[in-house]
């Protein structure tokens, strides 16, 4: 249903080759169900309409999806995951100082903010596309809060706060 819904996607097994993040994502996800279904997603182009085009498709697509089961989408009936380092390999104050302009962005539900604000700033977030689609998608489907669970960089780990990579976690409702 994606790819009826979104001009920009493809079906590309060759596309999750070398992508590790459903590495992360899956286990995750098995901790809370058993009883779930996936579609990878992996993002080249990271133009402000390809991530509206593909955010806007997902939700039309999961509307689409809950209406042919006879049902709307209510809380927790479906999990959009974005998966992201934040700023790589700066200090740790400028990596937190980066990364707290994204963090509000979506916390704000603003993904055209976030867009402007990673090239704005030169924020080295690996997986902003796929966080700015995220958005669109949510906002879409009645987002209405974003809550930020945790902030932490790899320095506050290792003790080296010289060169960090910063981690968020957050939920979108």
């Amino acid at each position: 249903l994606i790819l009826k819904y979104s001009k920009i996607a493809s079906a590309d097994y060759q596309a999750h080759l070398y992508e590790h993040s459903l590495e992360v994502q899956i286990p995750f996800i098995q901790y809370f169900s058993k009883d779930f279904s996936i579609v990878p997603i992996t993002i080249m182009d990271t133009s402000p309409k390809t991530c509206q085009n593909l955010g806007e498709g997902i939700a039309k697509a999961i509307l689409e999806q809950k209406k042919e089961e006879g049902e709307k989408v209510r809380n927790g009936d479906v999990l959009i995951v974005s998966s992201t380092d934040m700023t790589h390999y700066e200090s740790h104050d400028s990596a937190k100082a980066k990364d707290k302009r994204a963090i509000d962005k979506i916390l704000s539900l603003d993904p055209e903010g976030l867009h402007k604000t990673i090239k704005e700033y030169s924020i080295s977030m690996c997986g902003f596309a796929p966080t700015v689609s995220m958005l669109y998608a949510s906002r879409k489907l009645g987002a209405k809060k974003a809550s930020l669970i945790k902030y932490m960089t790899s320095g506050e780990v290792s003790g080296d706060y010289g060169q960090v990579v910063g981690y968020a976690g957050i939920i979108i409702q």
